[in-house]
């Protein structure tokens, strides 16, 4: 499964894992790919700062990435509180009272209350100068290309930029910004995502950027097949993130039985591709929070960073109750094959174990 990426990067698979838990990211590369941290849930720039210290010490110096969610145009932000003033009461009613009948307690009192100032944009640079007084290899952005100068900031430190991107027009964007990877995010995939499937996306991008310049497949990748599947179409490797949810690992970040119990019973169908997370068009699992949404008389979703801002503390309140049929989750159409919790060395052998038997497969094909 050797591609120019693992030359680049140090790694011994091409195999690029998406977490938002350190202990994955950490793990994943061990096992010989590369864990990306995702940075989006650190309000607290100094934990931020612990916990990459922690990485740059509990990866056996093994390469790592980080994640973050930037726009490519700089907004006016303003405060938390002027941002907070822009929700508007009708939408914070609908929040309450949809919690209300859906029976979600409140959480304790000082708890989880503080929105989630990742998707802020002057927040997400801080990550990125926090990152890059640490070791990452790679900086990731989840809503394509970052500002051109955190493009450059990046490249000065040695460290590779790579950006989602869900068409060819904005994966040739991206590279004219100075992009060096680019993800070529499926519909499939769990979070943000585009409207084109993988099958068709993959070869659009690697076509639309030419030879140059690496593309990683990306939407509900779980499965050697997949990953054979995403190189054949002409990526050089696969950007992973769901399949991570049901590690052993994970649970050091995200642990109760509904939790649990959420994914392994869901289907391949069972998600739904919506703008109530975040604001911008994510896969969520389907469930009797994102239903209500749907609902007559429901509002609707607010532009990003508003969205996340009036939903923070309703998604803490659902994710701490542990009901199966409530809880929030950002997750791909690869929930269906998720039926137990592994550890990440598993899961990272039977990817490979699978790639190597569907090669040797194809290759009898050959005659």
């Amino acid at each position: 499964m050797r591609t120019p990426l693992c030359d680049e990067f140090g790694i011994e698979y091409p195999i690029f894992a998406f977490t938002p838990s350190e202990h994955v990211a950490a793990a994943v590369s061990k096992a010989g790919g590369l864990g990306v941290l995702g940075c989006v849930r650190f309000n607290d720039t100094d934990e931020l700062e612990k916990t990459l210290t922690w990485m740059d010490e509990n990866t056996d110096g093994k390469p790592y990435g980080v994640d973050v969610v930037m726009p490519m145009n700089i907004p006016t932000e303003g405060t938390s509180l002027d941002l907070g003033a822009m929700i508007p009461e009708d939408h914070k009613k609908f929040v309450d009272e949809t919690l209300l009948k859906l029976g979600v307690p409140p959480l304790p009192e000082g708890e989880g209350r503080e929105g989630v100032l990742g998707w802020l944009h002057s927040v997400a640079r801080s990550h990125v100068d926090i990152a890059l007084q640490h070791r990452p290899v790679l900086i990731a952005n989840a809503l394509g290309s970052p500002p051109v100068d955190v493009i450059e900031q990046a490249h000065a430190h040695g460290v590779k930029v790579a950006a989602l991107a869900g068409a060819g027009k904005h994966a040739r964007s991206h590279v004219a910004n100075g992009v060096d990877i680019i993800v070529a995010q499926g519909y499939e995939a769990g979070g943000h995502t585009g409207e084109i499937a993988s099958m068709v996306l993959t070869p659009d991008i690697v076509d639309a950027v030419g030879p140059d310049v690496p593309v990683l497949g990306a939407g509900g990748i779980g499965s050697g097949r997949q990953i054979t599947a995403s190189l054949a179409l002409g990526a050089q490797g696969v950007w992973t993130g769901s399949i991570w949810l049901g590690t052993e690992e994970y649970q050091n970040l995200q642990s109760n039985e509904g939790w649990t119990e959420a994914f392994t019973r869901a289907s391949s169908s069972d998600t739904v591709r919506t703008r109530i997370y975040t604001g911008k068009p994510a896969r969520l699992l389907k469930t009797k929070w994102t239903e209500a949404w749907n609902e007559e008389g429901a509002p609707s979703p607010l532009p990003m960073p508003l969205q996340n801002l009036l939903v923070s503390e309703a998604h803490n309140r659902i994710n701490a109750s542990g009901d199966p049929d409530v809880i929030s989750m950002p997750i791909g159409q690869i929930v269906g094959r998720m039926n137990d919790v592994r550890p990440v060395a598993d899961v990272m052998a039977d990817l490979v174990s699978e790639f190597q038997d569907t090669v040797a497969r194809l290759e009898k094909l050959r005659g």
